[in-house]
């Protein structure tokens, strides 16, 4: 059981540092794709009735 004073502040920095991570590449907009947007909205094979 001791060993549990370990690995609980090390399992909630590791989740705190992977959430940090996260929120950076939020803040540094690398999940925008404005470009592929663009081409996107005007492709002519969008199928509006798909098969089922």
């Amino acid at each position: 059981m001791d060993v549990l004073v370990y690995l609980i502040p090390v399992s909630l920095g590791l989740g705190l540092l992977g959430l940090g991570a996260f929120w950076w590449t939020l803040r540094s907009r690398q999940y925008d794709d404005p470009e592929g947007d663009k081409h996107r909205i005007l492709r002519t094979d969008y199928d509006e009735h798909p098969k089922e």
